[in-house]
């Protein structure tokens, strides 16, 4: 055989393309309370706890007391996302990507979502008649502030006890946690056979329910390549991340409008096809008592 046939090899390439390996979507958005918004902030009224007193004489003065009212205000933030395909792209490519660049930009959006829920969830909330009094994650609603120990049950059993000495309701319970605190949560030696065989069927993907919650993974990164559950540094170290637990009626999504795309023709970039996408949301803590930080350390 010719030693110069090497020159007639070929190169022989997909007529599909691959996604890479990512979250495609929301994983929190159906979690959370919903709102529709029409605005750039809308203001949520409730209303607090009340007590009945008892009546003592007959004919008494009927009793008038105060009903508390608080308010929180939601912002919506607009995000969107381009990206342009020219026309001798596709022939040098031999495949039409659009579909494809379409695809990838809604899974942006979904986990933007999330990213914009978890900050909510974690961050400043705005209170008072017009939005401007600022209101922290107390810290009575950390577990583990310190950032000791790694996700165990002892802290699964605490939160579930915050959660029921709040009369919090049962349902929509979730625990938001990474792929590591998963499996720090099997790795627990103290654990009973009970306990083990319900985590091992979490992290097998089983079940999704333990103690009362639903149990999401979240390992999505966000714009610069960190995950959307926040680290937990300690002179500038990080020592460990930042798991998330909340009962739905503690944070509301609000959308004002819903993730949109668009695929048209650019004539000012040589008629180049442009895929777009957008969607206005916003997200806020409504409740402190039905929201829990748990810091976990990580080795």
């Amino acid at each position: 055989m010719s030693t110069e046939i090497t020159t007639s090899f070929v190169n022989q390439y997909s007529a599909n393309i691959q996604a890479l390996v990512q979250q495609k979507g929301s994983k929190l958005r159906d979690l959370v309370g919903y709102e529709s918004v029409r605005g750039k902030n809308m203001f949520i009224d409730q209303i607090g706890q009340v007590a009945a007193v008892k009546k003592t004489t007959r004919h008494a003065d009927t009793p008038r007391y105060d009903t508390p009212h608080k308010r929180r205000r939601l912002t919506l933030d607009t995000y969107h996302w381009a990206d342009l395909i020219d026309n001798d792209d596709k022939v040098r490519m031999l495949i039409d990507p659009t579909s494809d660049y379409a695809n990838a930009a809604a899974w942006a959006m979904g986990r933007a979502i999330d990213e914009a829920i978890v900050e909510a969830a974690f961050g400043t909330a705005y209170t008072g008649e017009t939005g401007a009094t600022s209101m922290a994650l107390p810290a009575t609603q950390v577990v583990d502030s310190s950032c000791t120990y790694k996700f165990t049950f002892d802290k699964l059993r605490e939160v579930k006890r915050m959660f029921d000495a709040c009369d919090a309701p049962m349902e929509g319970r979730v625990i938001v946690l990474s792929a590591q605190q998963l499996d720090d949560l099997l790795s627990e030696t103290k654990v009973t056979s009970s306990d083990y065989a319900s985590a091992k069927a979490l992290v097998q993907g089983e079940l999704d329910t333990f103690m009362g919650f639903k149990f999401v993974q979240l390992n999505a990164k966000d714009g610069n390549g960190d995950l959307i559950l926040p680290d937990v540094t300690s002179n500038n170290t990080v020592i460990g991340r930042s798991c998330l637990a909340f009962q739905a009626d503690g944070i509301k999504l609000g959308i004002g409008e819903d993730i949109i795309g668009k695929i048209t023709e650019r004539d000012d970039k040589c008629f180049a096809t442009q895929v777009y996408y957008e969607m206005a949301i916003g997200a806020v803590r409504m409740q402190e008592e039905l929201v829990v930080k748990i810091n976990c350390k990580e080795s």
